[in-house]
């Protein structure tokens, strides 16, 4: 299974200390130049950059098409990350693209791309057995108390699924 992933489930995932799940679910993932950039340029990010570098399960690719990426960015108004990650996924006909912002997914839909994002890792990884309700639970107020948007209905769905 090839699967892209944009910074923020990366940054999500380690957040929750759950970065793991990645290589469980789906053994690696590779993410674009770009995206490694945004973790190691932002003085925030040091330690998650650490962590990405040193995990085995994460490669790091050069986007050769910088023509195609700077399209793109104009046409959509996403960042250099997201922009990368969904023509990296494009590229390497990859199965599966991780991404949380809602225009990035929405682009990357139209674009016949399958995404899913932290939630959605979370709810596959509950589903396998690799994480209990209450580790979601305790990951989503982790999530939320760092500043990550979560929507009132997309939590009660995510709680819906998981009690049933």
């Amino acid at each position: 299974m090839i699967v892209i992933s944009d910074t923020t489930p990366i940054i999500s995932l380690i957040k929750i200390n759950k970065l793991e799940l990645i290589q469980k679910l789906f053994e690696k993932v590779t993410i674009p130049q770009a995206v490694y950039y945004e973790l190691v340029s932002n003085p925030r990010f040091a330690s998650e950059a650490s962590i990405v570098y040193n995990s085995s399960y994460i490669s790091i690719v050069k986007i050769d098409n910088q023509k195609k990426v700077e399209e793109l960015k104009y046409n959509s108004g996403l960042d250099t990350g997201e922009s990368e990650a969904i023509v990296c996924s494009k590229l390497v006909k990859a199965d599966l693209l991780l991404m949380d912002e809602q225009k990035g997914r929405t682009v990357a839909r139209n674009l016949g791309l399958s995404i899913t994002g932290t939630i959605g890792i979370l709810i596959q990884s509950f589903k396998e057995g690799f994480i209990s309700k209450k580790e979601i639970i305790e990951s989503i107020k982790i999530l939320k108390e760092s500043g990550r948007y979560i929507s009132e209905a997309l939590y009660l769905r995510l709680i819906h699924l998981i009690e049933s």
